[in-house]
């Protein structure tokens, strides 16, 4: 048996390999990481809820299967862990908000039923902000980056990345609807896959704002993010707009046949810090040192897409809300408050203006891609900003706007992005990038990711826990 910190941060695909050929025990694996979970989590506070004996039973279960010869893939018997707005049948569900303090899910999301049949081992759900917006309710925990406390986690999946990088579990599930895969894969220095609208299901997940809404991964490589979306991925009955497109084998088909064209955009680079487009820099270094040909092109306006993100989410949020805001305001915290307000205040004629910028720019990026097969983009606005100076993100929509002008773009138009670490501050806190494909392309991302993460290491360091 390996150790537990060796085990910890193992890649979720190593450790499937070993669990296959019965060299580890999901058991120990399970109790081992529980075990982690109850030392360092206390300080981390990226558990919503952690189910014990629930997790030990199903590592138990899937321990005997594979004993009996019945190996169901790569993620039988890995602990791995959910974010806190997906439901999961008999347990609570509060999508980071007291509103839901007591709500015992119905019924499984469909991603969770997907994870169970494949034989994961669920440790728990993962802390995140209210209502999957920008900030956490004031009167619930604040996860804490592991790297360094004074640094933001990202949001709003901000559990999924701390645990993730931490080794308290080896792969999660996270929501993006601006950003919110990206932002923490990006500020805790692990890989995160954003697929195409509709690739995954979002029933039973709570929502933010339905049309923009994705459920993905997080995990530590590119390899081990394929792994989980071959699960979750695929048309769903019970989610209308789920997607018809069948589902490749991606792990299967993870090798490059042929050396993508990636894309990157000067001028776009120009509205980031010195530090970003240093990181920027230094990937393009990297992919031509491989032999990867980058071309400089012209972008859709990022600026005027992103300054349209805001009242579109919030519009489709306040509709979310409708049954309890403005009803129950006075259980909501002041962030989510005032996005709901203005999403309330907007005009339909301000709305309609918005959603042409939105499909205008869809229209122009898809041309894009005719030309490119990549694009490379930073994994987030700043690089690794402090939690200090991201304190007003909620409520200042300009600085909202700036934070996610490589994000957000990419959710209005709904194209799948893979953001991996790159690089670090000077203070020694991950810096992301990300790679943008067109609609469906999660196999050449994951076939760019994983070349990529051949080539260097970034993706295998982890932070220190005392």
């Amino acid at each position: 048996m390996l150790a537990v910190e060796e085990i910890a941060f193992l890649e979720l695909t190593q450790l499937a390999e070993l669990v296959r050929t019965r060299q580890v025990s999901p058991v120990e694996v399970t109790e081992a990481l529980l075990e982690r979970i109850e030392r360092h989590d206390p300080a981390l506070l990226s558990y919503a809820a952690v189910w014990r004996e629930e997790a030990l039973a199903d590592a138990r279960d899937a321990e005997a299967e594979i004993a009996r010869g019945r190996y169901r893939g790569p993620l039988h018997g890995v602990p791995i862990a959910v974010k806190d707005l997906c439901y999961v049948e008999g347990r609570t569900t509060t999508a980071g908000s007291l509103l839901m303090k007591d709500f015992r899910a119905p019924y499984n999301a469909t991603v969770v039923t997907r994870l169970e049949r494949a034989g994961a081992v669920i440790l728990g759900s993962l802390t995140m902000t209210e209502g999957a917006y920008t900030a956490h309710h004031p009167d619930l925990p604040t996860p804490v980056n592991p790297w360094d406390a004074d640094t933001w986690t990202g949001v709003s999946s901000s559990g999924s990345g701390v645990a993730t990088a931490a080794g308290l579990c080896f792969a999660s599930l996270g929501s993006d609807t601006g950003g919110s895969i990206r932002l923490p894969a990006s500020a805790n220095g692990v890989t995160g896959l954003k697929p195409t609208w509709g690739r995954v299901s979002r029933h039973g997940v709570f929502a933010l704002a339905p049309s923009l809404d994705h459920i993905g991964p997080m995990a530590r490589s590119a390899r081990d993010c394929a792994a989980v979306l071959g699960v979750i991925a695929g048309n769903d009955p019970d989610d209308p707009t789920s997607s018809l497109e069948a589902v490749p084998d991606y792990v299967a088909g993870i090798r490059l046949e042929r050396a993508p064209r990636v894309a990157v955009a000067p001028r776009a680079m120009e509205a980031f810090d010195d530090e970003t487009r240093a990181l920027i820099a230094s990937v393009v270094e990297t992919l031509r040192a491989i032999g990867w040909t980058v071309t400089e092109i012209e972008l859709p306006d990022l600026a005027a897409v992103s300054d349209a993100f805001a009242p579109l989410c919030a519009v489709e949020c306040a509709t979310v809300h409708a049954d309890t805001y403005p009803s129950q305001a006075d259980v909501y915290g002041p962030d989510l408050s005032e996005f709901i307000d203005f999403g309330r205040s907007l005009s339909a004629v301000e709305y309609e203006r918005h959603l042409g910028t939105r499909r205008a720019f869809t229209g122009r990026l898809r041309r894009v891609f005719q030309d490119v097969d990549l694009l490379l983009m930073p994994g987030v606005g700043f690089a690794s900003p402090t939690v200090e100076r991201l304190k007003s993100v909620g409520v200042d929509q300009e600085l909202l706007a700036a934070l996610l002008l490589p994000t957000a773009p990419f959710d209005l138009a709904g194209n799948p992005t893979i953001t991996l670490p790159g690089g670090f501050t000077g203070r020694g806190t991950p810096l992301g990038f990300q790679f943008v494909g067109p609609d469906f392309s999660e196999q050449l991302l994951f076939q760019a990711a994983n070349a990529y993460q051949e080539h260097t290491d970034f993706h295998l360091r982890h932070p220190s826990l005392v």
